[in-house]
């Protein structure tokens, strides 16, 4: 088994096969599940992952509920760009894209396929983009000099 050097909590899939390109200054929480043995995942720099939270490349539910007659594993690759947070328990499925200096909320559930914008604020179930912080993000990155 693969020796995790990010959490020894978490469940890291498919970094021994290089289907996992991390960024520097990664932080993934306890219990998170990162499941890349089907396709890669993408993770920028400075990207935190909250406990529970759960990112993975792959399903198989055709397969599942034709009782085995659709005999793939269906996958896509996931993209997480640079200074994204992922709150605890949030879900990303297969094939997501998600922008730079995005949040996506504690539980929110990003359907297959879904693309965020950078600056984005996500949440839900399933997740949409509820505000653009782009302008949070600005004044978040000005401090004052006392």
């Amino acid at each position: 088994m693969y020796a995790n050097p990010y959490n020894p909590l978490a469940w890291i899939r498919g970094i021994e096969k290089g289907n996992i390109a991390f960024g520097k200054n990664i932080w993934i929480g306890p219990f998170c599940v990162v499941d890349a043995e089907y396709d890669t995942i993408h993770l920028g720099d400075n990207v935190n992952i909250g406990a529970g939270a759960q990112i993975t490349t792959h399903d198989t539910v055709k397969r599942c509920v034709t009782a085995g007659e659709y005999n793939k594993i269906d996958h896509a690759p996931i993209i997480i760009g640079k200074n994204v947070y992922i709150g605890s328990n949030a879900v990303i499925l297969k094939g997501c894209v998600i922008g730079d200096c995005s949040i996506i909320a504690a539980g929110a559930v990003l359907k297959e396929n879904t693309i965020i914008p950078p600056f984005s604020l996500v949440a839900g179930v399933p997740a949409i983009i509820k505000k653009n912080i782009e302008t949070d993000y600005h004044s978040w990155t000005k401090y004052d000099t006392l």
